[in-house]
């Protein structure tokens, strides 16, 4: 353990999942030519009045709710004043002084302990554009894309709860499937739908009063956020070890020198002249509302997590990973309700269905194979009608056709003999054909127990039951 504790607080913002933008009717589509998505509104032209998304205000409402914040039943907007070339307005329009919730909390789970981290506030505003910087050493200018301009985005603000890196990784990809299982937003970072921007200090063990932060700007992806406070955490160290004074300041990460350079001197609230915005009328909520959005809330990651483990018996590992996708989830709760040995269907879900999904690229709602079709297969293989490794290859096979595993399995030939009588005779020949193989297994060869086994196998065509073909061995063989 170092001298110092790391505290750290994340500012979390998000693209909505809305069709329009945030004070105007153009499209947030994401990939449509440079500016051609704009108008009068979000390009802040003289004599516009912005009117609100009142879908993006229902889902901001939707994620304080479910952050367990205190809800502001007035909500005011605000004018944020700063000049940047992707900010046409030169302000942004955002709340400071009525944000939509305060004063919640998020869980996460690190090294199986669940910690408590605090939100200040969550409060809804306008995005800004895109600058956009050809390469080349001649080059002296930079482009705007306004497309981005007006968008709807949900920022999510921690208090200065997280001790680690770990604890800080954990935040994001708790957040990530949060919004996703809320349907809020669709999270792709490498789109800007969704970015994490982690500020970091450090302070001696035991004191009170918080370091100097330093806020991390402009990083794409949960990776390189953990390099980027590695490398703060590291860079702000050796400044204080060698008895200097951490700047308070904002930094871009260099994702390619895997160094953090500084942006601008850290601004505080009084620097924007926040003063509330003349063009848009508050917007109210009432106690109704928030119990209406309440009751209707689905269950969360974790929650969804820890009562797998409980109530299907799952080990956590498992549990984790089909709590982590809405979609799968659902399919593995339906698939279990048919087959009631829930480790089989997990199992098929990890290692056949989620392959046949990452190979075509598809969500499990466009996959062809249905619950009902699985739970089949699986009674199929639990029965001894088909063997485990025939089963994969059914699976496939419905996955490719979308035929139902007992005509796949009687069409291929692949029904395993069961028969005791008949896989003896299977047995006594191999023995009989395999003398040496049989007394060196006797003498206590376990190795040579594979040569008898693979003799079957052969004969039978790989159908032959190979639980019963080791439990007829050991009985003739060994006595």
């Amino acid at each position: 353990m170092g001298k110092y504790e790391i505290v750290i607080g994340m500012e979390l913002h998000t693209q909505l999942k809305t069709k329009t933008k945030l004070f105007c009717g153009c499209s947030t589509e994401f990939g449509a030519a440079p500016n051609s998505q704009t108008c009068p509104v979000c390009l802040g032209l003289p004599g516009v009045l912005p009117v609100m998304n009142k879908k993006a205000f229902e889902l901001s409402l939707k994620a304080a709710v479910a952050l367990n914040c205190k809800i502001d039943l007035e909500t005011t907007w605000d004018r944020k004043n700063y000049y940047y070339p992707d900010q046409p307005k030169n302000f942004q329009i955002s709340q400071n002084y009525h944000c939509l919730g305060v004063d919640g909390f998020v869980e996460i789970e690190v090294d199986g302990a669940i910690k408590r981290i605090g939100i200040d506030n969550i409060h809804l505003e306008e995005d800004a554009g895109k600058l956009m910087h050809p390469e080349g050493s001649n080059v002296d200018f930079s482009k705007v894309d306004l497309n981005r301009t007006g968008q709807p985005l949900a920022e999510i603000v921690t208090k200065p709860d997280m001790r680690s890196i770990e604890d800080a990784k954990a935040y994001m990809e708790t957040m990530r499937l949060f919004l996703l299982h809320l349907d809020l937003s669709d999270c792709k970072m490498q789109e800007g739908s969704l970015r994490f921007e982690p500020s970091v200090s450090l302070r001696p063990f035991g004191q009170e009063k918080y370091g100097n932060r330093v806020e991390v700007k402009n990083v794409n992806s949960v990776k390189f956020v953990v390099l980027a406070l590695e490398y703060e955490i590291a860079r702000q160290t050796q400044i204080l070890d060698s008895g200097g004074t951490v700047a308070q300041e904002t930094v871009l990460y260099d994702e390619f020198r895997n160094e953090t350079r500084p942006m601008r001197r850290k601004e505080e609230s009084h620097d924007y002249r926040y003063f509330p915005e003349p063009d848009l009328v508050p917007a109210t909520v009432t106690e109704d509302q928030i119990i209406e959005v309440r009751s209707a809330m689905p269950e969360l990651p974790l929650a969804k997590k820890h009562r797998f483990i409980e109530q299907y018996e799952l080990p956590a590992y498992d549990a984790e990973v089909l709590a982590d996708d809405p979609g799968i989830a659902a399919w593995f709760e339906s698939c279990a309700k048919l087959h009631s040995d829930a480790k089989a269907v997990s199992n098929l879900i990890m290692n056949d269905v989620m392959k046949e999904l990452n190979s075509r690229k598809i969500s499990i709602e466009e996959f062809p194979v249905g619950v009902e079709a699985a739970a089949d297969l699986l009674r199929r293989v639990e029965a001894g009608e088909v063997s485990k490794n025939k089963g994969k290859e059914v699976f496939a096979e419905m996955a490719a056709s979308g035929k139902n595993p007992g005509d796949i399995i009687e069409q291929k030939g692949m029904r395993q003999i069961g028969d005791s009588d008949a896989v003896r005779k299977m047995v006594e020949d191999a023995i009989a054909q395999n003398p040496q193989a049989a007394e060196q297994y006797k003498s206590g060869k376990g190795k040579a127990k594979g040569a008898l086994v693979g003799s079957v196998m052969k004969v039978s065509k790989g159908k032959a039951d190979p639980q019963l073909v080791n439990q007829l061995i050991d009985e003739i063989v060994l006595g």
